[in-house]
Formats: structure tokens, sequence, C-alpha cells
């Protein structure tokens, strides 16, 4: 069997899986017909790139592409808690939990197009944030940080996803973690795409031309902007103006929060803006689903490959995923409890079995 053969194997493995994903279980269950060293071996193996990865998405996104499409931007950390720590393993700071935590830290890029009233997903690239670069803090203890920061990483993504790949779309969706002026300033002038993104409170702008040239800026929170408010206004740093409005919500402990959304299409009005934006939570979604459907944080490997393997076929579950979510008309969940339910049906007849013999 080549070892092409091999991991797609694995990868309805992790489908049919629901524990712990080990070389050794799945040799099992084809009768070691195929060894456990040979699954090793396959799963340790160098080049399975993002010039791999989209080959094998390219087929799915260009069946369903379309020019409004959206590229969704997050990343995500993999807890590893138990785990030695290497350059793929380390302490991340969480910013959801507001501290470090110990783990695989991935930037995810999720494609996202609505047809017929359906949202269709696909990731299209991720990156595993590699601490490899050693230095001494202000303690004098010697740590390790990534040679290049996440902001580069998504500027060189996301040139080579629209200008190497050419996947066609409208709109570029990320949090505030994203929203530096870096960023925006090279989805306006290089990509030529539309931004739509939460800008922090203490982010300072200008309410006219006039003012910016000024240098009269106030910090965004200062504005007093009512709810659903729109405002065309100048960043500090930026030669171009943006849409800003303030979107209220309501969060599960029924307390009132609120985000400040900006897009650099002035030509939008609030509820655009707003379902626009809403699009972002996709990649929430198919964070969810990669760590407890496609099996992500399950992979007891030691070696630095193969856990960056494992992490190319969790996402290569996940389309699978996607691909029978189309087809059968049930989100990833539903399928995950049919497969589940599948193999319950067939260990019990295996236990009756076992019982008559």
């Amino acid at each position: 069997m080549k070892k092409s053969d091999a991991i797609d194997l694995y990868v309805d493995y992790l489908l049919a899986n629901s524990g712990q994903a080990t070389a050794t279980e799945l040799s099992a269950l084809t009768d070691n017909s195929m060894k456990h060293d040979y699954i090793s071996d396959c799963l340790a193996q160098e080049g399975l790139d993002q010039k791999v990865f989209w080959k094998q998405v390219k087929p799915f996104v260009r069946e369903h592409e379309s020019e409004n499409g959206a590229i969704i931007i997050d990343d995500t950390i993999v807890d590893k808690l138990y785990s030695t720590i290497n350059e793929v393993i380390n302490y991340h700071f969480d910013h959801t939990k507001g501290m470090s935590v110990k783990g695989i830290n991935l930037l995810n890029f999720l494609y996202n197009i609505e047809v017929g009233g359906e949202f269709i997903n696909c990731p299209i690239a991720f990156h595993v944030i590699r601490k490899d670069q050693p230095y001494i803090d202000k303690n004098g203890n010697r740590k390790f940080r990534s040679s290049l920061t996440k902001n580069q990483l998504m500027r060189d993504i996301l040139r080579r996803l629209v200008f190497v790949n050419q996947i066609k779309c409208k709109y570029i969706l990320f949090d505030t973690w994203f929203s530096a002026n870096d960023n925006l300033k090279f989805i306006q002038k290089d990509l030529k795409r539309t931004f739509v993104c939460p800008l922090k409170k203490n982010r300072l702008i200008a309410l006219s031309y006039e003012d910016k040239l000024a240098g009269k800026f106030i910090s965004v929170e200062s504005l007093n902007m009512t709810a659903n408010e729109l405002r065309t206004v100048y960043i500090k740093g930026l030669d171009f103006d943006v849409q800003l409005v303030r979107k209220v919500f309501t969060n599960k402990d029924r307390s009132e929060g609120e985000l400040f959304l900006i897009t650099n299409d002035t030509s939008m009005d609030y509820e655009q803006i707003s379902k626009i934006y809403q699009g972002r939570w996709k990649i929430e979604e198919y964070h969810k689903s990669l760590k407890q459907n496609a099996l992500l944080g399950k992979s007891p490997t030691k070696m630095e490959t193969s856990q960056c393997n494992h992490i190319f076929t969790a996402n290569l579950a996940y389309l699978q995923l996607e691909r029978l979510k189309i087809k059968e008309r049930l989100n990833h969940f539903a399928l995950k409890a049919k497969i589940r339910l599948k193999m319950l049906m067939a260990a019990l007849d295996e236990v009756h079995a076992l019982k008559m013999s």
C-alpha cells in the first residue's frame, strides 16, 4: 500500500474513532495487514506541506467557490498539558482565557460561501506556530518565541491564497487580534478586498479628514455612539477612511456586550456590516468540530513532524465531514453520532456472537 493510501485510511480512522488516534489501534483494525510501524512511518514522512494540502482541498473549493466568498482567519490552541515541550508544543497566550497555556497554536484560514441559503466551509490553509527563536526575558530566563509574528504569517498566507491559489473571495474576516494597521493596509491596497473586523476600544480615530490632518484623534470608546450607529472615521496611521458601527448584543449571562466593527467598504450600511461579520463565527464552529469530531488533539505522538502531519490529516477529516454534510444533509455532530451508533450496533452484535459461541 502506498503512503498516500495509508494517509487516506488514517483520515477515515479519525472519523470512525472517538478516542486516542494511535497507529497500533489502526493496525489492529486492518487485522495487522498494515503494520503499525508502517503507519507511524507514514505519519512521520516529510513533505505534507501546504502545497500538498491545497491539492487535496482545491477540487472542493473550485466546485463551490464564489466571488462573494469570505476568507475567515483565526487561531486556536490545542491543549497538550502532559506533552514534552518542543518547537511545536509550547506555552502560548490564549486571549480567550487571558493566560498562557501549554499546547499547539494553529493559525487557520477557512473559506466560507453561502450556497442556496446553506453555508459551506472549507479549510484552505493552516500554519503551526513554531517557537524556534531563543531569547532571554527581562528576568534573565531563557525562553523561545516565533521568528515570524502571526500578523506577518497572516499576510504571507493571504498573499498565497489570493494570488497563487487564486481563490475567489470578496471579504476577509478576523477578530481584533489581527486588526493591526499593516494588515488593514495590506487588504485594502495589495489584495483589494473588503475587510470586516472589530476594533479595540482604545484605538485612536479622527472624525473627519480635517481632524486627521490636524492630528485630532480620540479613542473609539469616547465616541458615545448609540446602538447600531454608523460613522465614517479615519484610523490613526491609515490613509483611507472606514465605516465604523457600534453593534450591541446580549451575552449568554444576559449582560450587554458591544463590538465596534469597521470595514473599508464605505458603501455598506449597518445591517450589511453586521451580517457579514456574523459569518466569522463559522471559524469557531470549525475549531469545535475539528477538535471534537476530527480528533485534532487526540494524537499521542511525540515527534514534531508526526504532530504536524496529524493536524494535516485532521483538517482533511473535517473536509470529509463537510462533504458528507452536503450529501447527507446532517451537521458534523449528527454525522459523528450516526457513525458512533453504527459502531455500537456492530459491537453489540459481536458481544452476542461471543456469548453464543
